[in-house]
């Protein structure tokens, strides 16, 4: 029988309630012993209800457990560097949610922290885990839409004006490095990389829209609005556009790839909504394709997938590349977040060296 991988949770926030310790419970081979908080109280509690164990406020401590194989991270951005470059100097295996850290000399530093210890590195870029979007990787590969031309992705709605936005770390940029650029940004340059691969040119820009918080004293300091317009190393370009500030213009994020004889189309989501659909010259309206059936199950299905793929890595003593992110992966998205940075400020394409 396989032993469990005894993981310990750094962050005590919705996400780690949501995604990191149901997650990596779900998987047989693993179980959650230890979870880390800035405050004591609201992570007892957490841990009580999730079920367990020890609670610490001090992630060096939980670093260094020697019964401790692995380490989470779901922390504010601005907090990712050092739990992680201690968690691999104690020899434990790291999965770090996205963006990697706040600049790319940061993202470096834990790349360079995960080559020396030679464990398991892993970040959390959920929609790898669609069946949606892995079914269009599939279909793309063996040309059903013939020779790819051109990516568009949208994930646009009104939540950053609405009068429930709560004032937490997002809106902060000492916390956060930036809004809808660094939350949702770090996603699409991923995901964009996953499907077509590397980046050879990026532009863009980001928005904020001066306010304060409702009902609050403490203004929103981070972007709302953000776009890019990219050109991959085999030629074909591409864009997004995210807005916290913007209707929707469509239910939910999507991602279209376009080729010379038809174009796929994939929700983006944490697998709550997970369609395929696929357009061409000669059928314009969109057809749903076959999905597995648990596609359908109305529920945010990639964040167990994601966090027992990481188990997995654990056991096997290496990710799975087909799948999963790397830090070399967040070290790319962390360069093209930079990008769209410096093109903001002097309006120009800056080329990357993936």
């Amino acid at each position: 029988m396989t032993q469990k991988i005894r993981i310990g949770v750094i962050g005590a926030g919705e996400f780690a309630e949501v995604c990191h310790v149901p997650g990596i419970n779900s998987h047989p081979h693993a179980e959650v012993v230890a979870l880390c908080g800035r405050r004591y109280e609201h992570a007892r509690l957490m841990a009580d209800r999730l079920g367990v164990p020890a609670v610490y406020t001090d992630y060096r401590e939980l670093c260094n457990r020697e019964d401790i194989d692995a380490v989470t991270i779901s922390t504010p951005n601005a907090e990712h560097v050092e739990p992680a470059k201690m968690a691999f100097h104690g020899g434990k295996h790291v999965f770090c949610e996205k963006p990697l850290g706040m600049t790319v000399i940061e993202a470096r530093e834990m790349l360079r922290a995960a080559e020396e210890s030679g464990k398991v590195h892993q970040v959390g870029f959920t929609f790898r885990y669609l069946y949606g979007v892995r079914e269009l990787q599939r279909r793309l590969r063996q040309g059903d839409i013939g020779e790819p031309h051109y990516l568009r992705i949208q994930y646009d709605g009104w939540t950053g004006l609405m009068q429930d936005w709560q004032d937490d770390w997002r809106g902060k940029l000492s916390l956060a490095g930036g809004g809808v650029l660094y939350e949702r940004g770090s996603h699409l340059f991923d995901i964009a990389r996953f499907i077509l691969g590397p980046f050879d040119a990026i532009t863009g820009f980001h928005e904020n829209i001066p306010r304060q918080y409702m009902g609050l004293s403490n203004e929103v300091e981070t972007d709302d609005i953000a776009a890019s317009w990219f050109r991959h190393m085999n030629g074909v370009r591409g864009q997004w556009f995210i807005s916290r500030a913007t209707p929707s213009l469509a239910e939910n994020g999507y991602l279209e790839v376009i080729g010379s004889e038809g174009a796929l189309k994939a929700s983006l989501s944490r697998g709550s909504l997970d369609v395929l659909k696929v357009s061409s010259p000669t059928q314009p309206a969109w057809e749903e394709l076959p999905l597995p059936e648990a596609a359908k199950d109305g529920k945010s299905h990639c964040l167990d997938m994601m966090m027992r793929s990481f188990v997995d890595s654990c056991l096997r003593g290496k990710f799975n590349s087909d799948t999963d992110a790397s830090f070399y992966d967040g070290l790319a998205v962390q360069e093209a977040l930079a990008a769209v940075a410096e093109a903001n400020d002097n309006l120009v394409w800056v080329r990357l060296s993936q």
